[in-house]
Formats: structure tokens, sequence, C-alpha cells
């Protein structure tokens, strides 16, 4: 009887870092310095590991940036969808929308804060903008909808209420901390409470 060839081990990441810690110690950097002001070096000397062994996980720092931003972007659209699929009228999901986007700022907060600061200045920055104006257009069009269906106050403009509206959770990168305080669920039915007594027609 012959014997099995012992099983081969799982292939496994750099010793101490995976993906994930490593994108997470990124995003610490780039909203400490600024993306531009980081290097790979920096990152490599925070790890406390060789840039050989960052690049066997990402092949250069725009990448780093990309899924960065991917990972707050991902999480607002699929709260878009999500609130567009209710049945419901345009100002609950609208309601729904910027309570669902809170929660995504409070569990992504240091991704979202990055997000938050790009400026355009490299290609994934500019695709990055580029998706914040899609869901900025998504926003505006339910707004407009709401006071088609005489929901929301008609005399202020729609794009305007959504950017006023997103500027207040946007917000909270600045002050928010999750330890301690207000948990995510009561701070997001305060910024829901907050902006919707003032625009709901009486």
């Amino acid at each position: 009887m012959t014997t099995a060839p012992p099983a081969r081990a799982a292939k496994r990441g750099r010793p101490g870092y995976d993906l994930e810690s490593l994108l997470a110690v990124a995003v610490r950097l780039f909203n400490e310095r600024g993306y531009d002001g980081t290097s790979m070096e920096d990152l490599s000397r925070k790890l406390g590991i060789s840039k050989s062994a960052i690049y066997h996980h990402v092949p250069s720092k725009e990448e780093l940036l990309r899924l960065a931003v991917d990972r707050a972007l991902d999480g607002l659209f699929a709260t878009a969808t999500a609130a567009r699929a209710r049945d419901e009228s345009a100002v609950q999901r609208l309601e729904h929308l910027v309570r669902g986007s809170v929660l995504v700022l409070v569990d992504r907060l240091p991704f979202v804060t990055l997000l938050l600061r790009v400026r355009g200045n490299t290609k994934v920055e500019r695709a990055a903008l580029a998706r914040r104006r899609e869901f900025d257009q998504l926003i505006t069009d339910l707004v407009a909808e709401a006071v088609r269906d005489g929901d929301l106050r008609p005399e202020f403009d729609a794009a305007t209420v959504g950017r006023l509206l997103f500027g207040m959770v946007n917000s909270l990168v600045e002050w928010y901390r999750p330890r301690g305080g207000i948990g995510a669920e009561e701070l997001a039915d305060l910024v829901v409470a907050v902006a919707f007594d003032g625009l709901r027609k009486n």
C-alpha cells in the first residue's frame, strides 16, 4: 500500500502582516501625513518590514490608496442601493440613506476620512472623485423626488440640500471617535432628526 504524500501547507502572507493589516497601517499614515507626504519607505519603517515585503501584497502605493477609498465608496454605494430598493416614499428612502451613511462612516472611519481628503492629484483620486459625484447625484435625485412628493420644503435647491445634508454627515470625521460617548445607531438617529425636522413641510 502506498502512502499518500503529506498535504502541502497553505500559503501564508508575509510574517505579521496580511493585506488587511497592511492597508490599515497605510490608511493611518495617509491620514496623518497626507497621501502625497507618505512614501513607501515611510510605510516600510512604520511596519518594520522591507519594501519588498510590502510589494508582495500590493504593486504600488497608489494601489493601497485605491483599496482604501474603494472601501469607503463601496460601503456608501451599498447603502444607496439598499435605500433605493426600499418600498417607501422618497423622503423615507433619503432618511435611510443618511442614516446608513452615518453607520458606514462610523464603521469605516479611517477609510471615509481618507476619501474626503482626496484632491484629484492621481488617477485613483480622480476616479474616487467621479464616484463621489455619482453618489452626490443619487442624493440630489432623492431630494428632488421627495420635494415633488410634497414631503420636503420646495423653496430649497435639491443639490444644495444634498450637499448640506452630507456636509453634516461628512463633518463627523473631524470629531467623532468610536470609543466612548455616543454610539453609531444613536448618532445616526440624531443626524436624521436634526436634518429632517427642519426640512419637512409642516
